[in-house]
């Protein structure tokens, strides 16, 4: 394929959630035995279990569109939720939560799991986390590589769009993404590294298999990387988004992301690249300060307020978005800079209550009542 054929641009979305008791807001241990082989009754292999007991992972099939998708990813939410609730569980989207204890998780008993536990001691025992990944078919090998290396740009930017989990063993971390601190605890996790070529990433990557290290491309865990099952460029660098539109603006502007880089790349031009010590800055700014204390651009060489940054972004794709009929997905990430993240949202209401003299322990839990309310909010229709 030549860069002056359009890539396929397809999507697939997956969501992790964490499954709670609506009454004690606590993390569920062990589920019912009954709650796997009903998901898969209702949604076949479209739903699978997660590393830990207490979450459920789904994923959209290969959709045409983004609008597809999206349809898609509300049907699936919304089956979840409905499932969980005739088990006596709720769904938390989330990719923290508020006062669980990693060390009373049990992992789910899967040969792949098994290993991972055996390989990885406490850091993944740690894992009680949950992310969005967002894949985009592109069929040239070498195209994925290429855009791989300019997509890193802008993890940061989509991941301080996402940010839900400021929480970790019932205190607030200070970080608005407290997930990435505890998934950067494994190997080869971060930002990917910078490859000229789909042979030389192969080749990289075959040393690690040779030396009996990993199985596959399934264990390089980048913040985005070439999907080892399909032809896609697999985003990994967001927390769920606890509104649904919100997760579904941070895949939209992805995905046209991809679309202008392409544009760009059929114009023999590209996107600047920099090295992962830089970006990596901005990947620290995301984690700690979310939206609120801007990303820097390197370009400019200053930080730049991020509704600035969004804006430009929201520019810069206008006509890719239009082209893949997405504009309003992209624009509806507006609303949460108006509103906030979830986990600006999240700190917002444990502040509040702490002001009105309630215990840090009622006080988290009214944030995990608005987390099981938010999670299903705005299912039934396409905007909130």
């Amino acid at each position: 394929m030549t860069a002056s054929v359009e890539p396929t641009f397809t999507v697939g979305i997956e969501e992790e959630y964490l499954l709670v008791d609506p009454e004690s807001r606590d993390l569920v241990v062990e589920p019912p035995t009954g709650l796997m082989s009903a998901l898969e009754d209702a949604l076949g292999e479209r739903v699978t279990p997660e590393f830990l007991q207490s979450q459920v992972e789904i994923g959209t099939s290969k959709c045409d569109s983004v609008r597809e998708a999206a349809a898609e990813l509300r049907e699936l939410r919304g089956k979840v939720a409905e499932v969980a609730e005739a088990h006596d569980l709720a769904l938390l989207a989330a990719s923290t939560h508020p006062k669980a204890d990693w060390d009373r998780q049990k992992h789910t008993d899967k040969e792949r799991y098994n290993m991972l536990a055996r390989d990885i001691q406490a850091p993944a025992r740690r894992l009680v986390i949950c992310g969005m990944h967002v894949h985009v078919g592109l069929d040239d090998d070498n195209l994925r590589i290429d855009l791989m290396g300019q997509a890193a740009y802008f993890t940061p930017h989509l991941l301080a769009l996402s940010t839900s989990s400021p929480f970790w063993r019932g205190r607030n971390s200070g970080l608005k993404s407290y997930r990435m601190a505890v998934f950067d605890e494994l190997p080869r996790t971060g930002l990917p590294a910078q490859f000229d070529s789909w042979g030389e990433y192969q080749r990289h990557l075959q040393v690690l298999v040779d030396a009996g290290l990993i199985e596959d491309g399934s264990k390089l865990w980048w913040d985005v990387r070439p999907s080892s099952r399909f032809p896609t460029l697999e985003l990994r660098a967001p927390d769920i988004c606890t509104r649904i539109d919100d997760g579904l603006a941070v895949a939209a502007i992805y995905l046209c992301l991809l679309r202008m880089l392409w544009r760009l790349k059929r114009t023999n031009q590209r996107w600047r690249r920099y090295s992962n010590m830089l970006i990596g800055e901005n990947r620290w700014r995301a984690m700690r300060y979310g939206m609120d204390e801007g990303l820097v651009d390197f370009g400019k060489g200053a930080v730049v307020a991020y509704p600035d940054l969004l804006e430009e972004i929201l520019e810069l794709t206008r006509e890719d978005a239009l082209a893949l009929d997405c504009l309003d997905l992209c624009e509806a990430s507006r609303g949460v800079i108006e509103r906030g993240t979830s986990a600006d949202r999240q700190i917002q209401i444990y502040d509040a209550a702490l002001e009105e003299g309630l215990e840090r322990g009622p006080a988290l839990d009214r944030v995990v009542d608005w987390l099981m309310t938010e999670t299903v909010a705005g299912l039934d229709s396409e905007h909130t």
